[in-house]
């Protein structure tokens, strides 16, 4: 696998592992315009270490053009620092952008907010 690419393995999309990163014990942090949810969970073989999805609700961009644009950038900026993530051997984690704001942001100021996230997630392992 290329390091700086993003595979379909590393897109979170199983409603199981949705369930599970939600439940209980996750854990949240909000870099405003963006709310980053994680959970540590164990890792089988062939599995990699980050699994993440995206979500921009409709009532916050009512045409998808706004909300896929979004989708676009944050992606993009994971895509570019998810080495700034460290994940314990044998675990994997499982990680949620969530929009919150009702404007559009650059493309910079989304990527500072996605490493934010991404750190805050790396100094917090157990």
């Amino acid at each position: 696998m290329r390091e700086e690419g993003l595979c379909k393995q590393e897109r979170l999309y199983l409603k199981q592992s949705i369930e599970q990163l939600f439940s209980s014990g996750s854990k949240s942090f909000a870099a405003y315009p963006l709310r980053g949810v994680c959970r540590i969970v164990d890792r089988m073989a062939g599995e990699p270490a980050v699994e993440m999805l995206i979500s921009v609700p409709k009532r916050c961009f009512k045409r998808a053009v706004k909300r896929n644009r979004v989708k676009r950038q944050v992606r993009d900026a994971f895509r570019r620092h998810k080495g700034d993530l460290v994940v314990p051997e044998g675990k994997k984690a499982l990680l949620a952008f969530i929009w919150l704001d009702n404007k559009l942001h650059g493309s910079q100021t989304v990527e500072e907010h996605v490493r934010t996230i991404l750190q805050h997630f790396s100094h917090r392992q157990p």
